[in-house]
């Protein structure tokens, strides 16, 4: 190596052969340290330091590190606002505040004290450096996730909390680094308060609503990659034009569109994908290329920026913990937990320490010097590590205490497996959205897609369609990162086909949908439907949607009278809950009292953002016509005749649905059911009943009175 130095190989300043090397650390920094139990983040860093011109010096710090260096700053601030649930804040977000509010105080406070007395630096100075302290990032939060633990109390409160500490270092650091660009200081501070707040009511209002209309209108992944893109550096554009620093902005635009980005999206893939193999790690090696190892050993002072950095920053955090257990009677377990999700620094740390770094002052000097930014690096170091451990260990602690005699409960949860049948190309990824939604993240068996070819019609070409939907599933499987089987099946019935293939794959749950354009009363009547309830104990969910999955603002849901003594209650209830937190919307739901009693509990258990209206009359929908929006999910929960919740007003509801709800998107849920599938009726077998020959005749006469009216 010392050779290649000495006859001037290095550095390397051909842009192939400097993307070339930048690829490999990529590649084999997260191999290497996976085996040493180091955080990746720790490794870039590490690796940026060997490379540059305080380590071996392959590499300079050109021009394409401060882009790649912008663009992987922007992009980690506004996954760390992506990943944020506003939804679960809501639930605890008293906890939350508190947490956060109180972790951002703490180190901020601790740390002016220091840096003003013990560092003697200034006060600008002092509180730039005190944000440092006072930010931290969900590092250990895979952890949380690894154990099954991210509905957990504590975790919520922690994740919460997060958001609250980073935009208050935010908007410190952002209004006391615009102070050093401000010309005219005269009332700068209220003026520069007066400007984000305008700002950030602009983006608020703005944002959202041009991301719902532009996902409802466009479908193409690419487009939508592109066009989120453009909406973060926006906004960070807007918060640099107004003279504060653009990861504000692209940390609020994360905030508010990231439940329009649902988490097991395709395109929440491609956000994570493209930024994690590629822009995070370009900005974490370009901030190693700035380390000086040598300094942080050579001087005296330097280690002992570093010391107090690190104490301030590990009391502060512990501190904030400690008093939101007292405050609200917490474990001391779940201490240890909100202590180890906080306390970890990278992103917000990597910004504030660069946003300093990077202002020169008059004199020539940097804000914030050489010795703050190794010590930084160290801080993150050191932080990352300790909330690694703890994370882990406090982890082990809730697991062994409130999984215990839990082991039937997660073996049936584990167990769950979803069918899609595929027909149509157009219903194809709604309803793909909707199984990836409400599917346990903790199943283990993946999808099921399903396409029956019509045995006595087969033909080469419905066999390539069928061939290419089903291909088209494993795409967006593959997106948003889960398995699918796929399957084609030759039947003489379609019905008897998917029937027949959820039996053989250990089906739970069955996903079929409609055709937008077809009408609801031939679908109900239809024969598909009713032999798919009469061969199927299992529960059955028909979806209309008639705009992405992602841009519903709310569910509807409509529950019958007993419907909780139905053995699928709980499942269909947790099912809503899941699709509705990812989607970070409200549910509605209407009900008799004594079936919001129940469902209130059960909602209560899943932290979902709910509301209750009472319901007493069925019989006739039109009673929630002004609940239902053109942007809401309407939820209709039905059942098989013979089921305890079975009401004969059920044989209105293609009739209503039809009438009152035909310009909504739609579901209805058949739930799960004790007993064996019924057989099969057909005309032709003779034990059909007189009844069931009445209804046919009355259902038929509706169909064409309705016929008749429209």
């Amino acid at each position: 190596m010392l050779t290649l130095l000495n006859a001037g190989y290095f550095p390397i300043t051909d842009p192939t052969w400097i993307f070339f090397l930048v690829l490999v650390i990529i590649l084999l920094a997260p191999i290497i340290l996976e085996r040493l139990h180091v955080p990746h983040i720790i490794g870039m860093i590490l690796a940026g330091a060997l490379i540059g011109e305080h380590g071996f010096h392959i590499l300079e710090r050109d021009s394409s590190f401060e882009l790649f260096g912008e663009v992987g700053l922007f992009y980690i601030m506004f996954l760390a606002g992506l990943e944020m649930n506003m939804e679960d804040f809501k639930s605890i977000r008293v906890k939350a505040t508190v947490l956060g509010v109180l972790a951002f105080l703490f180190p901020l406070c601790i740390g002016v004290w220091a840096n003003l007395t013990l560092l003697e630096y200034g006060l600008m100075s002092g509180i730039l450096l005190a944000c440092l302290y006072a930010s931290h990032t969900l590092v250990t939060y895979p952890i949380a996730i690894r154990y099954g633990l991210s509905k957990q109390r504590a975790v919520g409160i922690a994740v919460g909390g997060t958001a609250i500490t980073d935009t208050l270092t935010l908007l410190v650091l952002a209004i006391t680094a615009g102070s050093f660009r401000e010309n005219t200081p005269n009332l700068f501070w209220v003026w520069l308060i007066l400007k984000f707040i305008v700002a950030a009511i602009v983006i608020t209002f703005l944002f959202p609503r041009v991301a719902r209309w532009f996902f409802r209108r466009y479908s193409d992944p690419v487009l939508q990659y592109i066009f989120v893109l453009s909406m973060v550096f926006l906004g960070a554009g807007v918060m640099a034009f107004i003279g504060m620093e653009g990861i504000l902005g692209a940390f609020l635009v994360g905030l508010l569109l990231n439940r329009l980005i649902p988490h097991v999206s395709p395109l929440m893939n491609h956000l994570e994908f493209v930024g994690n193999a590629l822009f995070i790690p370009y900005f974490l090696i370009g901030i190693g290329m700035l380390i000086n190892v040598t300094s942080l050993f050579n001087h005296l002072y330097a280690l002992k920026v570093a010391g107090i950095m690190v104490a301030v920053s590990l009391v502060g955090k512990w501190l904030a913990a400690w008093a939101t257990q007292k405050i609200f009677r917490m474990r001391k377990v779940e201490r240890r937990l909100m202590y180890g999700l906080s306390n970890a620094r990278a992103a917000a740390t990597l910004a504030a320490v660069t946003v300093g770094y990077n202002i020169i002052l008059p004199d020539g000097s940097r804000l914030l010097n050489e010795d703050v930014f190794n010590g930084a690096i160290l801080l993150i170091i050191v932080s990352c590590t300790v909330s690694a451990f703890i994370t882990e260990n406090a982890a082990r602690c809730l697991v062994t205490e409130e999984h215990e005699g839990q082991v039937t409960d997660e073996k049936e949860k584990r167990d769950e497996r979803i069918l899609i049948s595929i027909y149509n190309p157009e219903t194809i990824q709604g309803l793909m959205d909707i199984a990836l939604m409400i599917r346990n993240p903790k199943q283990n068996k993946g999808l099921v897609a399903l396409s029956v070819v019509n045995d006595s019609t087969a033909s080469e070409a419905k066999e390539l369609k069928a061939r290419k939907d089903l291909e088209q599933t494993s795409r967006i499987a593959s997106a948003a990162g889960t398995d699918i089987q796929t399957v084609l099946r030759y039947d003489i019935n379609v019905a008897q086909g998917i029937i027949h293939a959820a039996k053989e794959h250990a089906i739970t749950d069955l996903v079929i949908g409609l055709h937008r354009k077809t009408n609801i009363m031939d679908s109900f009547f239809g024969n598909l439907t009713e032999s798919l309830l009469k061969g199927t104990h299992r529960e059955v969910m028909i979806m209309k949607l008639l705009m992405p999955a992602n841009t519903l603002r709310r569910i509807v849901v409509a529950v019958p009278m007993q419907a909780e003594y139905e053995v699928g209650f709980p499942k269909w209830v947790g099912q809503v809950c899941r699709l509705s937190k990812t989607l970070g919307c409200r549910i509605h739901f209407f009900a008799t009292p004594q079936t919001l009693g129940f469902l209130r509990h059960l909602v209560e258990q899943q932290n979902a953002n709910a509301e209750y209206t009472e319901l007493d009359d069925w019989e006739d929908l039109l009673l929630l016509t002004g609940q239902v929006n053109y942007d809401h999910l309407f939820v209709v929960v039905s059942a098989r005749k013979g089921s305890i919740s079975y009401q004969p007003s059920f044989e209105k509801l293609p009739l209503q649905i039809s009438r009152y709800f035909a310009n909504n998107s739609l579901m209805v849920i058949y739930p799960d059911q004790l007993g064996d599938p019924q057989d099969l009726v057909s005309f032709s077998e003779p034990h059909q009943t007189v009844d069931s020959k009445a209804y046919e005749t009355v259902s038929k006469y509706l169909y064409k009175w309705f016929k008749s009216e429209s």
